[in-house]
């Protein structure tokens, strides 16, 4: 579903008072004759030296002055000390100060507001803080300092686990039933638990694995990232890969956040997938800014006093579970739309922007809260109007009605502001109905490495995809003919063989020319040679635009199941300029 955002705003006006080069020239007169002064004398105005405008090779040396200062211990305080728990806000401003004066003062009124207890001269959390910085530089250094570690990182952030499985030498390890059951050797790991992280949850598990041998543990989201004999052919078998029920692999095959094989709980562990995401996303997600000022816009019907803020947004459904879709958020703003301030010739552009989604008894169900950053050479401003910046933010939300609000913030602006108000209606995935995820089409689709499956911006699963978003309801995505065409979407419910144990469906691709009506792309393809054991397929196709002439055109999906004997088909317009 895509909207463009029309609020209603009443505008005001606004005066700007400007002076020639901020000097007054004043003609001097001459004193009477009989020596008297004047009262009303006129005295002339000397320029001010510091007033005057730097030349080239004076800017120049300025910014340079300006680096070199922040190469000692505010340098390190910034990108060492602090580096986990300051808030990219507080980041920007530091970044900003121009001289020591300001930087102290900024340090100082840091640790003041997060003094426990604001009326003691001792900070004990200031304390507590470079107590965790020490001991991880300790204790988990390897090759680097411990506090750039993934371990030295949570440490730093969340302080000492409640407890600790620690497999220093890996070796042989019996997996539970959750983990698919068997015996396999594994590279040395640790499972960190804490009993309950504010803003995260209760009973979390962070799991650390040193698969390279060589002390650096890293943070996974995947626990069979530990087992040493994944990719050994006969070694290190699960449960039902023992009992001929599954084959290794199957492992490999299903798209899935984790490759842990078969085993007796292996679908209860597939619908907790997306809350391990949802855990690994938090713990490496920024300090939370709080838009407080922004509120009012999501409870009420303010009127806003100025100009529009237009930004398009775009939403999409995927399914994790039957009780359980994500909704990729796309939100896609202008650099026209956004208010730049310039300073050693760069312009930077901010937006705050805060969202909540209400159920229909208008209780909140989430909250998120973002500030986007945008950073153009100051020359270059003008050639970058039409330039875009875009935003994501993946809901997971059980099927039914709600209501989605968001509000923009032109930081630069306080009074520009825009809002976005609508219904969203998650849909519910039935076990015996062949169906699919949104079809994405996309100008950049790539796979990511395993330790970032999950994680960041534009990703789904394995593959990072940065959907189109358009300029209407009704206006078909863009593209330009020297990019791809990207298409992504996900088929559910096959039907599965009982004799096979397999899928029979054909997916159908086809490209038309709506000018025309002639197809300009026509291929299949059968499940069975994607992912032969599934019932559910990940459907991700690139096709380069440079043979299309500009046009409108139209991608269609089509899936004929035949063990289900079911049919559907999804298409989405697009253009080509």
């Amino acid at each position: 579903m895509i909207s463009r955002v029309r609020p209603f705003l009443l505008g005001v006006g606004v005066l700007w008072v400007a002076s020639m080069g901020g000097q007054r020239l004043m003609a001097q007169q001459a004193p009477p004759e009989d020596g008297s002064i004047t009262k009303d004398a006129p005295v002339a105005e000397k320029p001010d030296p510091l007033k005057r405008r730097l030349s080239d090779k004076q800017r120049f040396q300025q910014q340079k002055e300006l680096k070199d200062e922040l190469k000692g211990v505010y340098k390190k305080w910034l990108n060492e000390d602090v580096l986990w728990i300051i808030t990219d806000q507080e980041t920007q401003a530091f970044k900003h100060l121009s001289n020591d004066e300001e930087r102290d003062a900024f340090i100082e009124n840091f640790w003041l507001r997060r003094n426990p207890n604001p009326e003691s001269p001792e900070n004990e959390f200031k304390e507590q803080h470079y107590q965790r910085i020490a001991y991880a530089n300790e204790h988990f250094a390897a090759g680097k300092p411990g506090w750039k570690t993934d371990r030295g990182h949570i440490w730093i952030s969340f302080g000492k686990p409640d407890s600790t499985d620690s497999h220093p030498s890996g070796g042989n390890y019996q997996r539970p039933m959750e983990e698919g059951g068997g015996s396999t050797s594994t590279f040395p790991f640790e499972v960190w638990h804490y009993r309950y992280l504010e803003g995260i949850g209760d009973n979390i598990d962070i799991e650390f694995v040193d698969s390279c041998m060589c002390g650096d543990y890293h943070m996974t989201i995947d626990r069979s990232e530990k087992d040493a004999l994944k990719h050994t052919p006969g070694a290190g078998l699960t449960m039902y890969e023992e009992m001929g029920q599954s084959s290794k692999a199957d492992r490999f095959s299903g798209g899935g956040l984790e490759q842990l094989g078969s085993g007796p709980m292996s679908s209860s562990q597939q619908s907790k997938q997306f809350d391990r995401l949802n855990t690994f996303a938090k713990l490496m997600a920024p300090p939370v800014i709080k838009f407080k000022d922004l509120e009012q816009y999501l409870t009420s019907a303010t009127i806003l006093k100025g100009p529009p803020f237009l930004f398009d947004v775009r939403t999409d459904y995927v399914k994790v579970t039957n009780d359980t879709v994500i909704v990729p958020l796309t939100l896609q703003i202008r650099y026209r739309d956004i208010t730049f301030s310039t300073k050693d010739g760069v312009a930077t552009g901010t937006v705050n922007i805060l969202g909540r989604v209400s159920n229909l008894n208008r209780k909140p169900i989430q909250t998120f809260e973002e500030t986007v950053s945008v950073q153009v050479i100051a020359d270059q401003l003008g050639k970058s109007q039409n330039n875009v910046s875009v935003y994501w933010k993946a809901l997971p939300l059980r099927p039914g009605l709600y209501k989605l609000d968001i509000v923009l913030k032109d930081v630069n602006a306080p009074d520009h502001i825009g809002t976005w108000k609508r219904s969203v209606n998650v849909p519910k995935y039935d076990d015996d109905k062949l169906s699919a995820s949104s079809l994405i089409l996309a100008d950049k689709m790539e796979r990511v490495p395993t330790r970032e499956i999950g994680a960041g911006n534009f990703v789904i699963g394995n593959t990072r995809i940065r959907p189109r978003v358009s300029t209407g309801p009704t206006v078909p995505v863009s593209f330009k003919r020297d990019q791809s065409l990207n298409f992504w979407m996900q088929v559910y419910n096959l039907g599965i063989d009982e004799k096979s144990k397999q899928n029979n469906a054909q997916i159908e691709y086809q490209v038309m020319d709506l000018a025309t009506n002639k197809s300009v792309l026509d291929s299949s393809e059968s499940t069975a040679k994607l992912s032969p054991n599934a019932d559910q397929v990940t459907l991700e196709k690139s096709m380069p635009l440079a043979s299309l002439q500009p046009g409108k055109y139209q991608v269609t999906i089509k899936v004929n199941d035949g063990v289900s004997k079911q049919q559907i088909a999804e298409s989405a317009p697009f253009v080509v300029e």
